[in-house]
């Protein structure tokens, strides 16, 4: 063999060593990759469960302990694919391993935090070491029934149950106090406009919460979201700020978001919605009707909400409480209702302390002429719906009724 053969021959041994290399360190990193990226998205999803009720959090803690010492165990002993093979890889995959930066290995032991946990959460009491006298006496007593009520609903129906639902869309509705350590679940209908102007007041964006413009409270932005943390700072608010949510009977609610967003001008549900109901649920729509969406039927809107192929998707104005705020994922410290706001939502600024000249706004800031959707002007829509449909319309609002304990209404 000449030297000209040698030096080839050298020289495609190096390259194919190279290669070899090359692919080898990228094999390794790509498992490396994966199985973060599985861990986190499975944690993410939250494929766990809670700590049992009454289970103290250090057991959960020792578990979770024990579970990464087992494969620290594992590792430590060689890692070995079968018994008496040796992980050709080893050396290089722990060398890549202590490569990952300071924040991916915080982010690991964040996460595991969230292994094997319990639905439901346990309910833990309120703190009222800032309630005075017995002013909120019968308030305090309401609150506590509601409370044990959804619980043992929760634990009933929930228990055991793992939850699939990504976090970020679990806390997408409830926004954030920090100077009062406060979420609120936005549930639309039951007052939350003036409880987000309550929150800018908290927030010393606003003197008083009734100089606060609908557009400001609504398209302002003023508010953060609890979905605009990142994972640490979602756990750490949901352990320790003090979590609220405000609900009302589902047919009340229901009727008045009909009302508000159909029998006035709306320059986006009626194109968005209005135009889309009355194309598939009026015969003989005329041009006109069409064209602007105006003039939606309370039936043709039911018809539209109980339809499997709706040709519009669902609004958060007409979304089940259950699926805006998920009270059995997320446990909720107090649970204020629209037929007692004031009385509640005042009990409640009392218990987070407060500045007691702060009192619950209770006007009515959009369509204030018009009479307020109750009981009776919710029988009157009802009349135009068939049994059939009446029936259908609370079974679609099964859920929030059991939850809340609201009473069924005879259809």
């Amino acid at each position: 063999m000449n030297l000209r053969q040698v030096f080839v021959s050298v020289l495609m041994f190096g390259v194919a060593g190279l290669l070899l290399f090359m692919y080898l360190q990228a094999w390794i990193e790509e498992q490396h990759t994966g199985s973060g990226e599985k861990l986190q998205q499975q944690i993410i999803n939250q494929d766990f469960k809670l700590p049992p009720p009454g289970e103290p959090r250090r057991a959960a803690k020792n578990r979770s302990t024990a579970t990464g010492l087992r494969k620290q165990e594992t590792v430590a002993s060689g890692g070995k694919p079968s018994q008496g093979k040796a992980d050709p890889f080893g050396v290089v995959a722990v060398s890549l391993a202590s490569r990952l930066s300071d924040q991916q290995k915080m982010t690991k032991s964040f996460l595991s935090q969230f292994r094997e946990l319990y639905l439901p959460p346990a309910m833990r009491p309120l703190n009222k070491s800032l309630i005075k006298g017995d002013k909120w006496k019968d308030v305090d007593g309401a609150q506590e029934k509601r409370r044990s009520f959804l619980y043992g609903f929760c634990k009933k129906y929930n228990s055991g149950k793992k939850l699939r639902t990504h976090l970020v869309h679990v806390v997408s509705r409830i926004y954030v106090e920090d100077r009062y350590k406060i979420l609120y679940c936005e549930v639309p209908k039951a007052g939350c406009s003036n409880w987000k102007r309550v929150l800018m007041v908290l927030s010393g964006l606003a003197a008083s919460a009734h100089n606060i413009s609908h557009d400001d409270v609504h398209y302002g932005k003023h508010l953060k979201k609890l979905d605009s943390y990142d994972l640490k700072g979602i756990y750490a608010r949901l352990n320790s700020y003090t979590k609220t949510i405000f609900v009302r009977d589902p047919m009340e609610r229901l009727v008045s978001a009909f009302r508000d967003k159909f029998e006035h001008p709306n320059s986006y549900y009626h194109p968005v919605f209005g135009k889309a109901i009355i194309k598939k649920y009026r015969q003989n729509a005329n041009e006109e009707a069409l064209k602007t969406g105006s003039g939606v039927k309370f039936k043709e809107f039911i018809q539209y909400l109980l339809d499997s192929h709706r040709p519009v998707g669902m609004d958060i104005h007409w979304e089940q409480v259950s699926k805006l705020c998920y009270p059995c994922l997320i446990n909720y410290d107090f649970i204020g209702k629209f037929e007692t706001l004031e009385e509640d939502a005042n009990y409640f600024l009392q218990l987070v302390g407060a500045p007691a000249e702060l009192k619950f706004p209770n006007f009515k800031d959009r369509h204030s002429s018009d009479e307020r959707t109750n009981a009776e002007v919710v029988r009157q829509y009802l009349k135009e719906l068939s049994k059939q449909e009446r029936q259908l319309t609370y079974d679609f609002y099964y859920l929030d009724y059991l939850m809340f304990n609201y009473t069924s209404p005879v259809v």
